[in-house]
C-alpha cells in the first residue's frame, strides 16, 4: 500500500493527502475490570474460566491503518482488509 494516499477529511471536509500508518497494539492495562476479572479467575488452582475455542482459525488478521491528514494533522482510524503480509512502500 503506499505511504500517502488521497482521501477525505473528516476535520478539513474535503479530499487531501493522508500519511498511511499502521497501529501498533498497546499493551494491555492490568487495572481494567475486566483483566481484574480474569486474573483473579485464572489464579490459584482450576483451569481456565472459559472454554477453549473449537473451530477454525482464520488464516489472517484485519490491518487497522491510521490515517494523518497533511493538512490539519488530524488523524483518523480505520479497520482495512484482511492480508497475510502488510507493506506500506513510496509511491
Amino acid at each position: 500500500m503506499p505511504k500517502v494516499v488521497k482521501q477525505y477529511c473528516p476535520k478539513c471536509k474535503k479530499h487531501t493527502d493522508h500519511e498511511v500508518e499502521r497501529v501498533k497494539t498497546r499493551p494491555r492495562s492490568e487495572l481494567k475490570a475486566g483483566q481484574r476479572r480474569f486474573r483473579r479467575a485464572t489464579a490459584g488452582y482450576g483451569g481456565f474460566p472459559r472454554p477453549k475455542y473449537e473451530g477454525r482459525q482464520k488464516p489472517t488478521t484485519k490491518i487497522p491503518l491510521r490515517y494523518r491528514c497533511k493538512v490539519c494533522k488530524k488523524a483518523h482510524q480505520k479497520t482495512c482488509f484482511r492480508v497475510k503480509k502488510f507493506e506500506l512502500v513510496e509511491a
